[in-house]
């Protein structure tokens, strides 16, 4: 009989944010790189990351984003 082999956990690549602006616009499940958030600084880095993404946007479509008020992780 052939054995099954038990499926080792895939690491994600990407952690999923939800982003609150202090304007009270959301925007859902921004991608940000998994190796930047989970050490000493936890999900801090993912605001840099996600506010750069921003500062990008606003640059190529001439509309700027305001501050972010809070992140958190979408849910699965």
């Amino acid at each position: 009989m052939a054995k099954t082999k038990k499926k080792q956990p895939v690491d994600s690549a990407f952690v999923l944010f939800d982003v609150l602006y202090e304007d009270g616009a959301r925007t859902s499940n921004r991608k940000v790189p998994g190796t930047l958030v989970g050490g000493l600084d936890g999900d801090e880095p993912a605001r840099g990351f996600i506010e750069e993404q921003d500062h990008k946007i606003a640059e190529m479509s001439g509309n700027p984003r305001g501050p972010i008020k809070s992140i958190t992780r979408s849910p699965l």
